[in-house]
């Protein structure tokens, strides 16, 4: 049973990872490999908006989705957003990366590739990622603008949608983490904390939302 108390720290969290971009045309759109098919759909009606000309779904696969994902995160992705209408001429696919840092580096060098210039990036992730990818995108690839973009679900259909509600709080806390010892491992660039996510976040820390929390040995070690 979640009390009302952690569920009150989760939507402070839910509310905070977004970044509350309103979606504008971008040089191509990036969509993060991940569980959640949503960010497929998204993408694609970001791409029927005219909110993009490209999209660019990056993502393997990992030993937790590997039964859903048989084939890699952005294979169906890019299956997914073809039977929703999107071209195939529009879509090209970056089936290799294992983490957001590979996302990003690896969905740059394919469109470095093609020869697609680009100058701004429409950046589709689940919500709670917002924040984490819009930091390290800043890092990583400096030189263009970043625009986020996720579903429009809040907290509890987000949950209701996965089936779990624990786990929905548990990957919202990690992204917290990240958020948080990113920039000391020269992944992310720094960003503002409010106290009362801090506060919330140690909370929900000691009620054991922690399953996707990294090693305390990990998460202490720059460079990792």
């Amino acid at each position: 049973m979640i009390s009302a108390q952690a569920w009150a720290d989760a939507q402070l969290f839910w509310d905070y990872h977004r970044m509350h971009h309103t979606p504008r045309p971008c040089s191509v759109a990036v969509g993060l490999g991940s569980h959640d098919l949503g960010v497929a759909d998204v993408t694609a009606e970001l791409y029927h908006q005219g909110m993009a000309p490209v999209i660019v779904f990056t993502g393997s696969t990992s030993p937790t989705k590997r039964a859903r994902k048989l084939r890699g995160e952005a294979v169906h992705y890019r299956e997914r957003a073809l039977k929703l209408g999107v071209p195939d001429s529009a879509v090209p696919l970056e089936p290799r990366a294992t983490s957001t840092r590979e996302n990003i580096e690896f969905s740059k060098a394919v469109l470095a590739e093609a020869g697609i210039e680009v100058s701004s990036v429409l950046l589709v992730s689940k919500p709670y990622e917002e924040r984490r990818s819009y930091a390290m995108m800043r890092k990583l690839w400096p030189e263009v603008e970043v625009v986020c973009a996720s579903t429009s679900m809040g907290l509890e259909e987000y949950a209701d949608s996965i089936g779990n509600a624990c786990m929905a709080i548990d990957m919202i806390v990690g992204a917290l983490q990240r958020v948080l010892v990113f920039p000391g491992w020269d992944l992310a660039i720094e960003q503002t904390v409010p106290d009362a996510v801090l506060t919330a976040y140690e909370r929900l820390c000691g009620d054991d939302f922690s399953s996707r929390l990294l090693p305390a040995d990990v998460a202490a070690r720059p460079g990792t």
